[in-house]
């Protein structure tokens, strides 16, 4: 007999070495890694290179792909130009996921699907995601195109682009960690998007394009923006607790809080933490942080009983912020590391394919009769 399970919930649906979640201790682990470690020890690159491969590289793998990722941060002819004939209101998620899509006419072999293939196509993709994004941002404000540097990190290159200078050491390492831990996440509801559209076997480019248009909704990617209109939304440090409980009281969401797997406290938020105050303290967004620590306070007093703490999105709206990111592009920088996490997950199930084909329970009525367009 079949069992229907609204939203799939609890449901397994597929095998992973990727990541491993465990949201009553509050684990998360890359490949048997806990996500601290990797966020104080490794890097976005390195990171990628666990995902795709289930090892860390050794110093010369990891130097090759380095060199391979970064020889492929330039847009292919004519890409630049198509994204400026783009309207300059385009939302930036809505333009990246068009973006990648339109990546596929420029590889000469877009259907090929063997596991080689779909990682040299990952690596297409990840690679220009920066320009896409800073690119589409400058030209939005008016400004000149930034071309990449291969000499710098995946990190340090996209924040060179954006702000067309090279970030400060802090800043760099800031936003590296924030890829880190962005990466990847189980099942989620994108990463499932891209498994079931590449077990039909179509193509890489159609499952990321899949997953970026998941990733987009507000009930998955677009929860940090929430939690940084938020934090406009409070005038002061004083009117935290005014905010905070008149929220509560009218049985509102607080804004990055609780999560659908953690009962616990989310692992990357308190990687997050640290980082924030550190990077809101060097950029002069120290009262910033602070409404954050306080709002955190006021929820452990009112709400923590309930298993309701401070997720991934609550700290990476200020570090977001402090970098110097426009609201708008909050999401697309949780889609630009996603991509890295999506990628891995196809590689994945392509070594060992089977088509989803959930089955639907029907509710409907059974021996209905037509009705005649003139009696109905």
């Amino acid at each position: 007999m079949s069992t229907f399970v609204k939203g799939l919930e609890g449901v397994v649906a597929a095998q992973t070495e990727m990541s491993f979640i465990d949201g009553q201790q509050g684990i998360l682990e890359y490949v048997g890694i806990p996500i601290g470690e990797l966020s104080e020890k490794s890097t976005f690159e390195e990171t990628v290179y666990l995902l795709w491969n289930r090892r860390l590289p050794k110093k010369d793998e990891l130097a090759q792909f380095q060199r391979e990722l970064r020889s492929r941060y330039y847009l292919p002819a004519g890409m630049a130009n198509r994204l400026m004939a783009l309207p300059m209101k385009a939302e930036p998620m809505h333009v990246l996921r068009t973006m990648v899509s339109a990546l596929s006419m420029h590889d000469e072999h877009p259907d090929a699907n063997d596991v080689e293939s779909a990682r040299i196509k990952s690596l297409f993709i990840l690679a220009r995601a920066p320009a896409i994004i800073a690119h589409f941002d400058r030209y939005r404000r008016g400004l000149h195109l930034i071309e990449p540097d291969p000499s710098l990190s995946f990190a340090a290159n996209f924040l060179y682009m954006l702000n067309g200078e090279k970030p400060t050491p802090t800043m760099e390492r800031a936003f590296d960690i924030c890829m880190i831990l962005h990466a990847d996440h189980g099942l989620n509801n994108s990463t499932f998007a891209a498994r079931v559209i590449i077990s039909t076997m179509s193509d890489v480019y159609s499952a990321l394009t899949g997953a970026l248009g998941s990733l987009r909704g507000p009930l998955h990617g677009g929860a940090n923006e929430g939690v940084m209109k938020m934090l406009n939304e409070i005038p002061s440090i004083d009117a935290v607790e005014d905010y905070v409980k008149g929220k509560l009281e009218r049985k509102e969401k607080i804004m990055g809080f609780g999560h659908r797997v953690y009962k616990t406290r989310d692992p990357r938020a308190l990687a997050l933490k640290k980082l924030a105050a550190q990077l809101a303290k060097d950029t002069g967004n120290e009262e910033l942080y602070i409404k954050s620590s306080r709002i955190e306070e006021i929820m452990e007093r009112e709400v923590a009983a309930k298993g309701i703490y401070p997720n991934v999105d609550f700290y990476s709206a200020t570090t977001y912020h402090c970098i110097g990111l426009r609201l708008d592009l909050f999401t697309p920088m949780f889609a630009m590391s996603r991509l890295g996490g999506w990628s891995g997950h196809i590689i994945e199930q392509l070594h060992d394919n089977r088509l989803f084909r959930p089955k639907a329970e029907y509710i409907g009525p059974h021996n209905a009769p037509y009705i005649p367009m003139d009696q109905r």
